[in-house]
């Protein structure tokens, strides 16, 4: 059962709390709290509340099972509806591997549980565990993080992050790939992506070379399992009981696609006119094309990617590659290369997979993976941002199904942004644009193959429309199953949830996600699946799955 928090309603100038014992300085950079004076509802336990706002003052005492229990807290967790995680700040641990506020973190695990949240997600980044000698692995701060979880009796989601984060070493949240594989990248520059252009991006070691070894001689695969392997037997004691899920990163972002374009540049207004670049230029992606026409016996067919792609910032409708119905993306060599850029992403995805529930095998631990909610181009034919990104995805065919096919197989959850967006408002600025319906698209297809989901937030929104805008888009997927498997992972604790107004409503979400009989029940409409082929129903979907 989920632990009740207040709603508004519930707040009246007529009982006091002081924050007095607080020490701000303890809480940075949390705010620290202004008395207020509220009363609480006959109709809800006070006593929970004092729990729930020991975040803003009391002391950590080292003892929170016994302090929930002493105040009526049942530990318990949440039994019917969606499970609400919470996901940590970028800089939770420290380049050397420390855990950064202590206080703050264990006075913020306090009010989260208290506002029945069923746990947080951590990001371990690669190149802060294995940071400078291969196989020399440092989770000292992520087992803090774990311990102090289990205090405050919440799950963990662990995430493995194989990517580099932020813009570079002036960025306060700049996270690089490990210094001694930056070292074989300066060695060997073709073990970053590479477009047409020759731009480099080393934000994820391309996987034209997952089996090679490159790595001082392991393969970049045998690498990340190394380091799940790690992982596994340092944090064996937790896994199943705290630690509940492991994300497997498996791209740029965390997210299975081609870094088409800069991840930074993807959360910038201007995205929607965003084509991206294909990421087929490195000696290593070269070769398998040039292998692949080769065995199709159009051997002009693997010297590159598609002529006519234009520019990242063009309008598809004036590219010869991306255009209408009559564009290259529609011949006989579109297609060629499409499947094989795409069929290449599934095969990185399909080793990550084998190598995580083969270490994990027995562990008690859901494995999962995260898509791109590539969305700005949806509306058109081609969906070129989609294409670039690594999933080919039109409207005569549709590129999610084989993915979740593949997940599907090893049991793996997926997990998806865009939760909180809208068409009404994505449109304003781009009228092609449609987050809801790529997502539906996705929902659509994890349904049919029955894989659980887990959804996420774009942005930091902290407001009732997004709020309800994830709880519509939650049931689209729920609605009508006997067992819907969904969960949600708020993206991310910072300063500003812990608002009084903005904390409000957001423990008034975990409360709705969780109570299933009070929810808005969003009604499944498939034929709002614009990405799917007209042709392709629901129950042909089903047969695809199996």
């Amino acid at each position: 059962m989920a632990i009740p928090s207040p709603s508004p309603s519930t707040f009246s100038p007529s009982a006091s709390f002081s924050s007095s014992r607080t020490d701000p300085s303890s809480f940075s950079p949390f705010p620290s709290i202004s008395p207020r004076t509220f009363s609480i509802s006959s109709r809800l336990n006070s006593s929970i509340f004092s729990a729930a706002a020991g975040f803003f003052g009391a002391p950590d005492n080292g003892d929170i099972q016994y302090e929930l229990l002493h105040h009526g807290l049942s530990l318990e967790r949440r039994k019917t509806g969606s499970a609400v995680f919470v996901t940590l700040p970028l800089d939770a641990v420290s380049p050397d591997g420390q855990l950064r506020r202590k206080k703050a973190m264990s006075q913020s695990f306090r009010a989260l549980a208290a506002a029945g949240v069923e746990g947080v997600v951590i990001e371990l980044w690669w190149g802060l565990v294995e940071t400078d000698v291969p196989c020399n692995y440092n989770w000292k701060g992520y087992l803090e993080i774990v311990a102090m979880a289990r205090r405050f009796g919440l799950k963990v989601r662990a995430v493995f992050t194989f990517n580099q984060h932020g813009l570079g070493p002036d960025d306060p949240h700049w996270i690089p790939l490990p210094k001694w594989v930056l070292e074989e990248i300066n060695k060997d520059p073709d073990l970053a992506y590479s477009d047409r252009f020759g731009r480099r991006n080393s934000e994820y070691i391309t996987l034209g070379c997952d089996t090679l070894p490159v790595l001082r001689g392991r393969s970049p695969i045998q690498a990340y399992a190394d380091f799940m392997r790690n992982f596994r037997d340092t944090f064996r004691p937790y896994l199943g009981a705290i630690i509940t899920g492991i994300q497997v990163g498996m791209g740029p972002a965390g997210e299975l696609r081609y870094p088409s374009s800069p991840s930074q540049k993807l959360a910038w207004a201007w995205r929607s006119r965003e084509l991206g670049e294909f990421q087929c230029y490195d000696k290593y992606m070269l070769a398998s094309l040039n292998a692949c026409a080769q065995n199709v016996g159009m051997r002009e067919w693997g010297n590159g990617g598609p002529i006519g792609a234009s520019n990242l910032m063009n309008n598809p409708e004036q590219t010869e590659f991306f255009k209408g119905d009559d564009g290259s993306w529609n011949t006989p060599y579109g297609e060629f290369f499409l499947k094989w850029y795409s069929e290449m992403l599934r095969l990185h995805g399909e080793r990550l997979c084998k190598e995580a529930e083969t270490i994990f095998r027995g562990s008690e631990v859901n494995l999962s993976a995260k898509l791109g909610g590539i969305h700005w181009h949806y509306g058109t034919k081609s969906h070129p941002s989609e294409l670039t990104a690594g999933y080919y995805n039109t409207s005569i065919r549709d590129g999610y199904l084989p993915i979740v096919r593949m997940f599907g197989r090893y049991k793996f959850t997926i997990c998806c942004s865009c939760f909180e967006m809208k068409d009404a408002v994505e449109k304003q600025m781009n009228p092609v644009s449609s987050p809801e319906g790529f997502l539906r698209q996705l929902l659509m297809a994890a349904r049919v193959c029955g894989v659980p989901l887990e959804g996420e937030n774009s942005a930091s929104r902290l407001d009732d429309d997004s709020f309800q805008q994830v709880v519509k888009m939650s049931r689209v997927y729920t609605d009508g199953l006997e067992k819907p498997s969904f969960s949600f992972n708020f993206v991310r604790m910072d300063k500003n949830m812990f608002e009084y107004s903005n904390w409000v409503r957001f423990t008034r979400f975990v409360r709705q996600m969780s109570d299933t009989s009070k929810l808005f029940r969003a009604k499944l409409d498939p034929g709002n699946n614009r990405g799917l082929s007209s042709d392709i129903t629901a129950s042909r979907l089903t047969l695809l799955c199996h």
